[in-house]
């Protein structure tokens, strides 16, 4: 098992921690800079918004169930005063046990203050939650006794969306007065998730902008399209580099590209020019500008030329020495200088061949 995870576990049993286990990374510069610290903050800010919204429901409930809360609120604090202390005095412990100690890079007192931070909000959240329980009881009770009086039960669907036009009366009271075809409009009040949804869009907007327009954390449509368009470039010349090397004798095809001919004459004269001669008129090796080949003129006959080459007559193989784009390059230039008749040409040897 790793041993940070090991260390980690370690912690959140009571006695502290062993120098063993203890040792990190240096303290970091900034307290958000750190994994341990980002992640323990993560999770004090999501229980304090659970503790809002506990907290919420439960102050909208304590108009009905004030006494009965007010009968709680000492046993609760006493709870809360309870455990504060014991986070306090375990911590002031473990502190003792670790003073020149780090965890994960974080000191001890930053640690321990928002583990207690972490674990006083989950023992208000357990409050809270005994708090609703209470309430629910007493609501429970309640709506028996409603239910038995003739009362109408509301569903949850109908209180979530506080709708008030749930019978033919609360219609008549809702109605202003506007009728069309047969539609009569309601002073219906805007539904909760609704306007809960409004709200998320506000706090989405200043994400947004704040990610994209402010700390440019991300790219814009735009950027992120010239990044794709960037990458797919990228791809397409790999893609291409390695097509280039996968020409052979059966599917060379004859380049007519100005940069392509340059390359191949640049071959020519550093390798073939010696048996050629500089214009291809033949010395040693035949004349490459007449209509007349000894192993074929038309483009994938002389590539296999220059490929395989012709040991019997003294032409080597220069597979070995030049890459199939290479070669084709090669085999393109000296079909580029056929009919060029130079001066000197050598007498014509082979057969005639098609190009």
């Amino acid at each position: 098992m790793n041993k940070k995870l090991l260390c980690f576990l370690y912690l959140l049993l009571p006695g502290g921690i062993t120098p063993a286990l203890a040792q990190g990374p240096p303290q970091p510069s900034s307290l958000l800079d750190n994994a341990v610290a980002q992640v323990l903050l993560a999770v004090i800010f999501g229980l304090f918004i659970a503790i809002a919204v506990l907290g919420n429901v439960v102050i909208q409930a304590m108009d009905l169930y004030r006494e009965r809360i007010k009968k709680t609120a000492d046993k609760t604090l006493l709870i809360i005063g309870i455990t504060i202390t014991g986070c306090l005095f375990s911590n002031n412990t473990m502190a003792q046990t670790a003073v020149k100690e780090t965890i994960n890079g974080l000191s001890p007192t930053a640690f321990y203050v928002l583990t207690s931070v972490i674990a006083l909000e989950l023992l208000v959240i357990l409050v809270l939650l005994y708090a609703l329980r209470i309430l629910a009881g007493i609501e429970s009770k309640r709506k028996s006794k409603a239910a038995a009086a003739g009362k109408p039960a509301i569903s949850w669907w109908e209180r979530v969306n506080k709708t008030r036009s749930v019978s033919a009366e609360a219609e008549q009271e809702a109605d202003m007065g506007h009728d069309f075809d047969g539609i009569r409009e309601l002073n219906n009040p805007t539904p909760p998730w609704w306007k809960w949804a409004f709200f998320l869009s506000f706090i989405f907007g200043i994400i947004y902008l704040w990610v994209y327009h402010i700390s440019h954390s991300a790219p814009l449509q735009l950027e992120e399209l010239a990044i794709a368009e960037a990458h797919a470039a990228e791809a397409k010349e790999a893609y291409l580099a390695n097509a280039a090397n996968n020409i052979d004798e059966h599917s060379v095809k004859l380049l007519t590209d100005a940069a392509d001919i340059s390359s191949g004459q640049k071959l020519f004269s550093t390798n073939c020019a010696a048996c050629h001669g500089a214009a291809g008129q033949g010395m040693v090796g035949p004349n490459l500008t007449d209509n007349y080949w000894l192993h074929g003129g038309k483009i994938n006959e002389v590539f296999s030329t220059i490929k395989y080459g012709v040991p019997e007559k003294g032409m080597k193989s220069w597979k070995d020495d030049f890459s199939p784009k290479q070669i084709a390059q090669l085999a393109s230039f000296i079909k580029s200088i056929h009919d060029t008749h130079p001066a000197g040409a050598k007498e014509p040897q082979g057969l005639v061949s098609e190009n």
